[in-house]
């Protein structure tokens, strides 16, 4: 899997295709004139969302009503180390102040010591108390083994996620076409879709990233890669 060889192209793809696949992203601390700025560069290109820390959200959603652009929000972020119910407040906090998708940190002590039960129970608690709106569990894919991977997907199917998402962007590592492709064999037949998500910075990467089994990309580059 990890010497696998992706193209660099997917089939033909056109501007407004490739720019409904970017969440436009700034996890950054922000200025509101930034996340205004953020705001007008996914309305001018047709991103699919803007993503924005909790704080933001109100903001976001108040400037991007009607525009057809979703406020996606983190939860857990960027550890994912919460506890449970703090997760379940953000995130109907989230909801509450205008966000209709939600990116939750995967718990990565659950992961890596193998409480697979514990991980499902809490994506499930959130998805939940999404009330409706569309869940990306973040899997911080560099701090995984394969099989770890593996069964971080299979648990955040069975708790009714919709994507699942390789990274933070803040950890050691990023996205990896090897990753994405092993993530998309796993939930592909489980009606699940994957956001790759850190280090996505130009077309070559974006297209790389689709060809390989991605359906949205996390990115702060979304306008120079539209550009490209």
């Amino acid at each position: 899997m990890k010497n696998k060889k992706y193209q660099t192209e997917k089939n033909e793809m056109n501007k407004h295709e490739l720019a409904k696949t970017i969440d436009h992203t700034l996890l950054k601390p922000a200025t509101k004139r930034e996340i205004a700025a953020l705001c007008d560069e996914a309305k001018q290109n047709g991103f699919a969302s803007v993503c924005v820390n909790p704080c933001h959200v109100k903001f976001a959603a108040k400037l991007l009503e009607g525009s057809g652009v979703a406020v996606c929000t983190v939860i857990g972020f960027p550890l994912g180390e919460n506890t449970t119910a703090v997760k379940v407040y953000e995130t109907k906090n989230a909801v509450k102040n205008g966000a209709t998708e939600i990116d939750m940190v995967l718990n990565q002590s659950y992961a890596k010591g193998g409480e697979w039960k514990k991980a499902e129970k809490e994506i499930a608690a959130v998805v939940k108390a999404a009330q409706g709106n569309l869940v990306k569990v973040i899997l911080e894919t560099c701090n995984l083994t394969d099989k770890q991977i593996v069964k971080a997907c299979l648990a955040s199917a069975n708790a009714g996620a919709k994507f699942v998402k390789t990274s933070t962007g803040f950890g050691k590592g990023g996205a990896t076409a090897e990753d994405v492709a092993l993530m998309h064999e796993t939930v592909a037949d489980k009606g699940l879709l994957v956001k790759a998500s850190g280090g996505v910075r130009t077309k070559e990467d974006a297209m790389k990233m689709l060809a390989a089994g991605a359906s949205r990309l996390g990115t702060s580059a979304g306008t120079k890669i539209i550009e490209d």
